[in-house]
């Protein structure tokens, strides 16, 4: 009932809720309480089995959540309400968790501002005139403003990382394969897919790898997250920025100086080496995605916009959108424009995935099994609504690594001076998730993780 009433008091200011099922939430907690006053528990509700038994979650809303609505901010799916459960929506119900509400997306998942034409714009619980990032940004507004104590977010640029960040939150993209990305709207196709995962998002650290377990299933042998992990025997490397892309704005100095404070920490209290990285493939992170995106055969995002009937005519939307008639939002018309552009480019994207290639084994040889990468998320804190219009490209800092399909950990590391949250990203080879992971837990003790939204820096 407090996060209800939490959730209800936040929304009015930031509007990261598409809908609610509050009343249900309710009885399914009164059922627990009943459950728990029991004198012999039933094995299916043992800490084993629900560990997260009672907890409320939120629900990134274009996941399906059985007799919620499944629109990614596309006005013509304002009706729809889905008939099941997502894979990883039934598991996370089957390990206790409480869904309470399903959160706000940028247009079909594909923009880092969380602002549609049929549910709105979400806004930063830090200040309200910054963005919470998309597409996962109506969970990390709900996440960091005590509405939900863990969510669940879809990442295939960053789409999970840059609200955690910007949100100041926890969460993480997993290794490919290793939780179930069906049952999302849209579900991209053909080798996009390998873009694409789904991860948890959460407050405190020391939540990620039970969320990761309860979401990961049978799959979670392939990444060995029982193992443990001794972060005195993990190799760190460090990079400030991507080298100099001329598409991307440069890293600001307040969050490149708080990646530094860590840097300096783990040389001189915990005596860790880190060696710093120059590799200058990094610079072409925005265009290694791109062609990657472009070559994956998977369908094009006009279609998606016509929800699969035909193709919208995004040239025609635009000139809709100058006199206000359209029922799509600019960031999703120029990705539509833009992605037709970018076929007409085949040798090129080839050129840029044997560079992406390339790097894989680069970072693969400095990585191993045992070596971490800290790198900045995003080279802005929290910009302005609007804002990303300028900067398109930004994205890339995360992009990168769906691209090479590398398991991330985003971790915050406190406020800036304007009292917006920074972090940085701890970066890993596949199916080494547990050690981005145990880093993170980590640094949490030491540079205090979230921070609750009114603290001032």
């Amino acid at each position: 009932r407090a996060y209800i009433e939490r959730a209800r008091l936040v929304n009015r200011d930031c509007n990261f809720i598409v809908a609610d099922r509050f009343q249900e939430a309710l009885q399914e907690a009164r059922n627990v309480d009943t459950i728990l006053d029991g004198h012999v528990i039933a094995e299916k509700f043992s800490e084993q089995n629900a560990p997260f038994l009672g907890v409320p979650t939120s629900i990134k809303e274009a996941f399906a959540l059985k007799g919620m609505p499944q629109t990614s901010g596309l006005v013509m799916m304002r009706d729809y309400r889905a008939s099941e459960d997502a894979p990883v929506v039934g598991r996370l119900r089957q390990a206790g968790l409480i869904p309470t509400m399903v959160t706000n997306v940028s247009e079909l998942c594909m923009w880092y501002e969380s602002a549609n034409r049929l549910n709105g714009r979400s806004c930063n619980p830090y200040n309200t005139s910054r963005i919470v990032g998309g597409s996962s940004g109506g969970e990390g507004c709900a996440i960091a403003s005590g509405a939900a104590v863990v969510g669940v977010g879809s990442d295939i640029g960053g789409s999970i990382r840059m609200p955690s960040f910007f949100n100041g939150i926890f969460g993480h993209k997993p290794s490919n394969g290793l939780v179930p990305s069906g049952g999302q709207f849209p579900l991209p196709t053909g080798r996009d897919m390998e873009l694409l995962t789904t991860g948890p998002m959460c407050r405190y650290a020391t939540d990620l790898l039970p969320l990761l377990k309860v979401m990961s299933g049978p799959e979670a042998k392939l990444a060995k997250l029982d193992q443990k992990v001794d972060v005195m025997k993990i190799r760190f490397f460090t990079m400030f920025d991507d080298g100099g892309s001329l598409l991307v704005s440069h890293v600001e100095p307040e969050i490149q100086e708080s990646q530094r404070k860590v840097v300096q920490y783990l040389r001189d209290t915990v005596g860790v080496h880190v060696e710093e990285l120059k590799l200058t493939k990094f610079q072409y992170a925005f265009e290694m995605w791109a062609a990657k995106m472009a070559l994956s055969g998977g369908t094009d995002f006009a279609t998606y916009m016509s929800n699969y009937n035909g193709r919208v005519n995004c040239y025609l939307e635009l000139l809709k959108w100058l006199v206000g008639r359209s029922n799509h939002t600019l960031p999703a018309i120029g990705l539509g424009m833009g992605q037709g552009l970018a076929d007409l480019t085949p040798g090129t994207n080839k050129k840029n995935v044997q560079i992406l290639n390339k790097l894989d084994q680069e970072l693969r040889e400095v990585l191993g099994e045992d070596g971490v990468l800290l790198y900045p998320t995003h080279p802005k804190v929290a910009p302005y609504h609007n804002e990303p219009i300028f900067y398109p490209f930004n994205f890339a800092y995360t992009g990168l690594f769906n691209a090479l399909a590398y398991p991330v950990t985003q971790c915050p590391l406190g406020l800036s001076s304007e009292g917006l949250p920074v972090g940085f990203q701890i970066v890993t080879t596949p199916n080494n998730d547990r050690l981005s992971i145990a880093v993170a837990v980590f640094l949490e003790r030491v540079f205090g993780g979230w921070v609750p939204p009114g603290t001032r820096p």
